[in-house]
């Protein structure tokens, strides 16, 4: 990478961070990779980019970003940032998640759904509660369970894990089965998704939102849909077997996964670059897990 770190006085990265790339996806340009974890590559100009900076900041799991007064202002806080009429991006990712993405999908019934969860806390709780109903907390795979009972308690919600990862929720309120897809909601489907962990799962919404959890992602690095296959904590060839089985069945527009980038084309784009994914994905053979050869 050409850029260098900022070494002034003004925004930084501090030696906590864990390279989960959360900082990245939101500020792209300002924060960047650099020895295996993020650094600011320059300061902001104007309020948007300052902007920016202040999502990382709030978002990052670590607290690494750290703003010029090293305080950081809770009036600033962006979350849930609205993605578009109908999907929220959480914010306030977990470290006990590995960092995870976590959204709200909104209903057409005014209610929400919650997939994947950030970190918890009583006030951020709160703000959810505010925003309407939750009637539903959909985990998709063990890697990303630590803060579900709490949070579907506290706002009255089902709690849904397939049964290949029960054993990291194992008071799940509902328990997906088998390899078969099935409708949990109206406009609402579940695709197990066995790879990256045994009950990996993702969620199909009105055929326009794919939350994808670990099983693949947007890089930025390709400009394509992969998947990580140095973090496949399962095995790849079952992903790959998964993928063949279920890339065909899948119309979106919104890729929206646990780690790596968020990206919106339209549904046929997305159906040919899935389908080439699941070809790729069948050459791929089992390695060592590698977090620094993650292709964000």
């Amino acid at each position: 990478m050409s850029e260098e770190r900022f070494d002034g006085d003004g925004w930084q990265v501090d030696e906590r961070c864990t390279n989960c790339d959360v900082a990245r996806q939101l500020a792209p340009g300002l924060i960047g990779e650099v020895d295996g974890r993020s650094v600011v590559l320059r300061q902001p100009r104007g309020q948007r980019e300052l902007r920016q900076l202040q999502a990382a900041a709030h978002a990052c799991p670590t607290r690494s970003i750290r703003p010029p007064d090293g305080r950081l202002d809770a009036a600033s806080d962006p979350f849930p940032m609205a993605l578009d009429d109908t999907v929220l991006l959480c914010g306030h990712n977990s470290a006990h998640t590995a960092g995870a993405n976590s959204y709200l999908l909104r209903r057409p019934d005014g209610s929400a759904m919650m997939v994947d969860t950030p970190r918890w806390s009583t006030s951020l709780a709160a703000r959810y509660e505010a925003l309407g109903p939750v009637t539903d907390v959909l985990l998709t795979h063990r890697d990303h369970a630590a803060h579900g009972r709490r949070y579907a308690d506290r706002l009255g919600a089902r709690l849904w894990i397939h049964e290949g990862d029960l054993d990291a929720a194992p008071n799940a309120d509902r328990v997906l089965r088998g390899s078969e897809p099935a409708e949990i909601a109206e406009g609402v489907t579940a695709f197990p998704l066995p790879g990256h962990t045994r009950g990996s799962v993702l969620y199909l919404a009105d055929e326009r939102y794919c939350f994808s959890g670990d099983s693949f992602y947007w890089s930025r690095t390709t400009a394509d849909i992969e998947v990580a296959d140095s973090v496949t904590w399962y095995s790849i060839s079952e992903l790959a077997a998964s993928l063949a089985r279920t890339a065909g069945r899948l119309r979106f527009e919104w890729l929206l996964p646990g780690h790596g980038d968020r990206r919106q084309l339209p549904a046929d784009e997305m159906s040919r670059r899935l389908l080439r994914l699941a070809t790729r994905t069948q050459e791929l053979q089992p390695r060592p897990v590698d977090f620094t050869a993650v292709r964000w």
